[in-house]
């Protein structure tokens, strides 16, 4: 499809562009540490330019061949982002977190049991298996949770005791604002809901930080107010795709709840959570087109869900490990309606109490929210 230019600044520009094309480092130590395969942002490193911090692919094989290049630090820690035509601005890498020094008493590190995403929130997958992800039958095929626990990066289960000991560390010493807490799902019809309310309960009880829980629509809707009442301040329930037939060919255990019945939860967690304290991830260019993705944005938006709509990046290890992200000009041609509906609805990111919304890193939308973009040639 060919798409119209869209409004958009230089700074959202070329924050499409990294995070379509992914970055080549020239040092590859620098700040926080990046994380190769598992779950959440995997293979991307957080990134501050032009005032916003984002993610950025810079393990995958697009973003050995991108065209972005961060140099060296200098001696005050800031780098230059440059194209073949030369530097385009300073970029700076947050620093490693003091917490990942640190190990439960029984010896497990603490970066294994969750891990810091952008700048301020705080991450971890409480149960790093699911009902799913070994079978090639029902799989996601861009899912690579198994691949963190089978490399010894992280640990199966993560106890609530455990994530209340390192979230508490976290905010103490390294200032997290927010929690986000996955998991993969089990053979159960709450499908994860149980383990993040008593995970919740205690991280809450540690730190009374906002904390966000994501799992997979539950079979009994009962569980959004004992969610809340757990200490789950946003929930995600992630669709990834809108299309049926991308969904059942992309994943074919998870399509078997039809997005039908996610509108029907959604309903639901918004009576409970409150408008944009609801979210889902929508993943753009798993084939979605962009006529979809803005169906789906409408849509969800009138329910008061959150469209948090990300560009796919392929992760090794997994079956789409050489699938092809979407273009940055998909991006921009989809992201500026949306923030505009958005901000027309009241629903913006800044508003999010926490989670994947509130950090909005993996995504440029939040740069359209809250804005009259200007055209840039």
């Amino acid at each position: 499809m060919d798409f119209p230019g869209a409004l958009f600044t230089r700074k959202q520009f070329l924050l499409s562009e990294l995070q379509t094309h992914g970055l080549r480092l020239s040092d590859a130590a620098a700040g926080a540490p990046s994380r190769v395969g598992g779950a959440g942002p995997t293979d991307h490193k957080a990134i501050t330019m032009l005032g916003t911090t984002i993610m950025v692919p810079v393990h995958t094989r697009g973003a050995s061949s991108s065209p972005y290049l961060a140099t060296a630090p200098d001696s005050r820690g800031v780098s230059v982002l440059r194209d073949e035509e030369g530097t385009l601005c300073e970029i700076t890498f947050p620093a490693s977190p003091r917490f990942y020094g640190l190990s439960t008493a029984e010896g497990v590190p603490y970066w294994k049991l969750a891990q810091l995403h952008s700048r301020d929130t705080l991450a971890t997958t409480i149960l790093q298996t699911c009902v799913r992800y070994g079978n090639t039958t029902t799989r996601c095929q861009f899912c690579a949770i198994g691949e963190s626990l089978r490399a010894g990066r992280t640990v199966a289960r993560k106890t609530p005791a455990q994530l209340a000991e390192v979230a508490a560390a976290a905010q103490r010493l390294d200032g997290v604002q927010n929690v986000v807490m996955t998991t993969g799902t089990p053979a159960t019809t709450d499908r994860g809901a149980a383990v993040m309310a008593e995970s919740a309960l205690a991280v809450k009880k540690a730190t009374g930080l906002p904390i966000q829980g994501q799992c997979e629509p539950p079979d009994d809707f009962g569980w959004f107010p004992r969610l809340r009442a757990a200490g789950v301040d946003t929930l995600g329930m992630h669709l990834e795709a809108w299309d049926e037939e991308v969904r059942a060919r992309i994943m074919p255990g998870k399509a078997e709840v039809p997005v039908s019945f996610y509108l029907e939860a959604f309903a639901a967690a918004v009576d409970v959570f409150g408008r944009g304290q609801v979210s889902t991830y929508l993943l753009a260019g798993l084939g979605d087109t962009a006529e979809g993705l803005l169906d789906a944005a409408r849509r969800l938006i009138d329910l008061g869900v959150y469209p948090f709509v990300v560009p796919f990046v392929p992760v090794g290890g997994t079956p789409l490990a050489e699938h092809q992200p979407p273009s940055a000009a998909f991006m921009r041609a989809v992201l500026p309606t949306i923030g505009a509906w958005l901000t027309a609805a009241g629903m913006t990111s800044d508003i999010v109490k926490a989670g994947c919304a509130k950090c909005a890193a993996c995504s440029t939308l939040s740069t359209f929210e809250n804005q009259t973009p200007a055209l840039i040639h």
